[in-house]
């Protein structure tokens, strides 16, 4: 029997947003074969330095991996975004202390992952759905910068990557400007589905629409 673990925060632990719908977890089981099982170690709330954790705590069975973990990082940060700067140079420079930290943090998360021997796929963070239009286009450059870290430690690792940018695309996949929906679960489903029953090799880019 194969075994995915689901690690990180609401993207996959979302039940307490989808009003009684089902969660990533769950539409993540019904999407697999019937041979296969999901456990969730995801816990909403948590930032990247709280995975090492529930790595740590994956079922003995485990064979494969998927993280999802950043955003709660990046809230943490986003103080820096309406700090004053005195030129274009500036604003980036804090830009890039926010940058090199997450990235300490993120690489030494996937050494762990890479260290359990499993096939891995990890995901990027998604463009929030605020409903401001200048806070959502400052938001998603922002995080450019992130998801740069998330891609190239990916790939470094010879991980797959979901790619949650381009999953979750609509309003419709969003329960609130932060977390999934369960249109948006579905989708996020699909994608793990078809990672980890081998429509994404290892290395590759996964999307699902």
């Amino acid at each position: 029997m194969k075994h995915v673990v689901l690690l990180g925060d609401s993207i996959f632990d979302n039940a307490a947003y989808v009003a009684g719908g089902p969660d990533v977890v769950k539409q993540l089981r019904a999407a697999l074969p019937n041979d296969w099982r999901a456990t969730l170690n995801a816990l909403d709330g948590a930032v990247i330095a709280d995975v090492i954790a529930q790595l740590q705590r994956r079922p003995a069975d485990a064979s494969h991996l998927v993280v999802s973990v950043g955003g709660n990082d990046a809230l943490l940060a986003v103080g820096v975004i309406d700090e004053r700067a005195r030129s274009v140079g500036e604003a980036l420079d804090k830009l890039t202390g926010v940058r090199e930290q997450f990235w300490r943090g993120y690489a030494a998360l996937l050494d762990a992952v890479a260290a359990a021997g499993l096939p891995a796929a990890v995901c990027t963070i998604y463009e929030p759905r605020f409903p401001e239009p200048d806070r959502r286009r400052i938001a998603a450059s922002a995080l450019t910068l992130l998801n740069d870290c998330i891609t190239r430690e990916a790939f470094r690792r010879n991980f797959s990557l979901i790619d949650l940018r381009l999953i979750c695309d609509t309003d419709d996949d969003f329960a609130n400007p932060i977390e999934p929906s369960v249109h948006g679960g579905a989708k996020i489903a699909a994608a793990i589905a078809g990672f980890v029953t081998g429509a994404g090799a290892p290395g590759s880019s996964v999307i699902a629409r």
